[in-house]
C-alpha cells in the first residue's frame, strides 16, 4: 500500500506537470430569544433528483438539490467530488447547501457517475481527467450550463467547491476563467493543471489539513505568491491536526483500509463548513 500513497502523492502534484462530514448547523446565540429565532426561521423542504447531462462524447450522471418551499430564484452551487468519484458524499453536501438557501449540484467528472472502490481505481479515473484538460474544461462547462439553465437558479450567480481531486478542478477552472463568482476548496492540491492568470475573476477559498502530508508547504507558498502577484481575492486556512480528507466522515476508515493517510476531523469539519457559509454569504448577502 505504500505504492498506493506514493502514487497518490504524484498524482496530486501531477497537474502542474500538464502545464502547468458531516457540517453543522450554528446553534443560536446565547441572547437570542427561541421563541423570536422559531419566528424567524422559514420552514425547509429539500428536494433532490438525479440529473443526466451530457458533453458530446460523454454521459454524466448528477444530483441536484434545492428547497422546494421557495419558489425564486437563488445561487448555484457546483460540488465536485473526491477522487473515489460521485459518492453519497458530494450528494450531502448538495442536500446541505439546499439547506442554506441555495442550489447545489453535484457533478460528476468521471462520466456515467463511476465511483472507485479501491484507490487503483481512483487513480485510474483521476489521470483520465487530469490528463486531459481539455475534456476535463468540456465536462465542467457541461455542467455548469444544467445548472445554470435550472429554473430554480439565477444563472449570474453561480459558484463551485470541490473536494481533493474536485478541488484541483475547481481552481484550474477558476484560473482557466470560468464564470464562477468564487470557488472554496478543501483538502486539495494547490498548484494545478491551469496556471493562475489574468483570466482569475473569481474569489477563492482554500482549506486544507495542516497534517496533510500531500500538500507541501512549497507548493503553498507558490500559490500564495501567485495569487499576490495578480492581486486575487483568495483566502489560504490551514487547520491544525487535519489530514487529508478531514471533511469526508469516511475517510478514517478508507485511511484504514488502504493504509492512507486520510482520515476525518470533526472540528475541521465543521470549522471549514461554517467558514463556507459565511463565504457564501458574503458573495450572497441577499440569500433566497
Amino acid at each position: 500500500m505504500k505504492t498506493i500513497y506514493k502514487s497518490l502523492i504524484s498524482i496530486l502534484f501531477i497537474t502542474s506537470l500538464f502545464s502547468c462530514g458531516d457540517g453543522t448547523k450554528d446553534d443560536a446565540s446565547e441572547t437570542e430569544d427561541p421563541k423570536e429565532t422559531a419566528q424567524i426561521k422559514q420552514p425547509v423542504n429539500v428536494t433532490g433528483r438525479e440529473v443526466s447531462y451530457s458533453t458530446d462524447s460523454v454521459k454524466m450522471n448528477g444530483y441536484i438539490a434545492y428547497d422546494s418551499s421557495f419558489e425564486g430564484k437563488r445561487a448555484g452551487i457546483l460540488i465536485i467530488h473526491e477522487w473515489w468519484g460521485h459518492t453519497d458524499y458530494v450528494r450531502k453536501r448538495a442536500e446541505m447547501l439546499a439547506e442554506l438557501g441555495y442550489v447545489g449540484f453535484a457533478i460528476d467528472m468521471y462520466g456515467d457517475g463511476k465511483k472507485a472502490d479501491h484507490p487503483d481505481d481512483a487513480m485510474k479515473y483521476m489521470k483520465m481527467v487530469m490528463q486531459n484538460m481539455d475534456g476535463a474544461k468540456a465536462r465542467f462547462d457541461a455542467a455548469y450550463k444544467q445548472l445554470a439553465s435550472d429554473p430554480h437558479v439565477d444563472p449570474e450567480n453561480i459558484s463551485a467547491i470541490g473536494y481533493c481531486f474536485g478541488g484541483a478542478v475547481a481552481l484550474s477552472m477558476a484560473n482557466a476563467g470560468e464564470p464562477l463568482d468564487g470557488i472554496a476548496i478543501f483538502h486539495s492540491s494547490v498548484q494545478v493543471a491551469i496556471p493562475p492568470s489574468d483570466k482569475l475573476q473569481a474569489k477563492i477559498l482554500v482549506q486544507n489539513g495542516a497534517a496533510d502530508p500531500m500538500i507541501s508547504p512549497e507548493s503553498v507558498t507558490v500559490f500564495k505568491n501567485e495569487m499576490d502577484s495578480l492581486g486575487a481575492d483568495y483566502e489560504y486556512i490551514s487547520y491544525a491536526g487535519a489530514q487529508h480528507g478531514y471533511t469526508n466522515p469516511g475517510a478514517t476508515e478508507l485511511g484504514q483500509k488502504f493504509n492512507m493517510p486520510i482520515s476525518y476531523n470533526l472540528e475541521a469539519d465543521t470549522t471549514s463548513w461554517n467558514k463556507l457559509k459565511i463565504f457564501l454569504g458574503d458573495l450572497y448577502p441577499s440569500g433566497k
